[in-house]
């Protein structure tokens, strides 16, 4: 449980930098940052249940793992209309930033 608490918090603190550096996306504070991390997270796993683990995580990233990915961040936008705003490049840039950040500071405990 702590585990599952500190990834949604090092995910929000990466969104929320994202946000920054990106243009076209707009998350709305620390709050709007982690309720976007807990959208963004539900419908990855959603994705990855469809489309098989393998072929999405991180580990197996590839084209598939980071186009699966900014869908997922412009898809969040419309289930938290307040929370985050992305047009598709802050999308696809995000996505690319997101996967950089990410090979630095995991944000799955592995």
């Amino acid at each position: 449980m702590l585990g599952m608490i500190v990834r949604f918090l090092v995910s929000a603190v990466v969104l929320l930098l994202v946000s920054y550096l990106v243009p076209g996306l707009k998350v709305a504070g620390f709050t709007g940052a982690l309720i976007a991390a807990v959208v963004i997270a539900v419908l990855g796993y959603v994705v990855e249940l469809a489309f098989g683990r393998d072929k999405v995580t991180r580990v197996h990233r590839g084209v598939v793992g980071f186009l699966v990915s900014a869908v997922v961040i412009y898809v969040s936008q419309f289930i938290v209309p307040g929370s985050i705003q992305v047009s598709i490049i802050g999308a696809l840039l995000a996505s690319l930033v997101i996967g950089i950040v990410d090979a630095f500071v995991p944000t799955e405990l592995r």
